[in-house]
């Protein structure tokens, strides 16, 4: 079974990769698949560069998870659609998945994502010490909404 980090350690991934026909609801569904099934609820989603997160919009509330795809480390869109879910009120498991730097993590969990799911499974536990750097931040973001100015009174 596959692993990832999730909310800061290393756990087996309880979600199947998305199948072609899209059958099962333990898997994780394209956004094709996704927005032909009638009864979305409890359906997971997973974005790929160029899809916009807007047609999730109204239903977040009844998605469990977005897997954010990062085909490329140099693709920075899915930066923005994690921001702008978690901005939108999403709350379920925000993922990133691909080919991911353990260096682009910190700033990936500063956006909104919770779950990391590397396509070399090898560097999780380099990926999950990295996640360790920093501890204090000056820019605001999903994570902390107040500068460090603002929170030092």
């Amino acid at each position: 079974m596959p692993r990832l980090i999730k909310h800061g350690a290393i756990v087996e991934d309880d979600w199947l990769p998305a199948q072609e026909d899209g059958a099962g609801d333990a898997h994780i569904l394209t956004l094709e698949q996704w927005t032909q099934r009638a009864d979305k609820q409890g359906l997971a989603v997973q974005l790929e560069p160029g899809q916009a997160p807007s047609p999730l919009f109204d239903v977040l509330q009844e998605i469990p998870l977005v897997a954010i795809n990062f085909p490329v480390f140099t693709d920075g869109r899915g930066f923005s659609y994690g921001r702008e879910l978690r901005e939108r009120g999403f709350a379920g498991e925000l993922r990133a998945c691909g080919h991911i730097l353990p260096d682009q993590m910190t700033y990936l969990r500063r956006c909104g994502f919770d779950a990391f799911q590397l396509a070399d499974e090898s560097r999780l536990e380099e990926a999950l010490a990295g996640l360790a750097d920093f501890d204090e931040y000056y820019q605001a973001s999903i994570d902390q909404p107040l500068p460090l100015f603002r929170r030092r009174g």
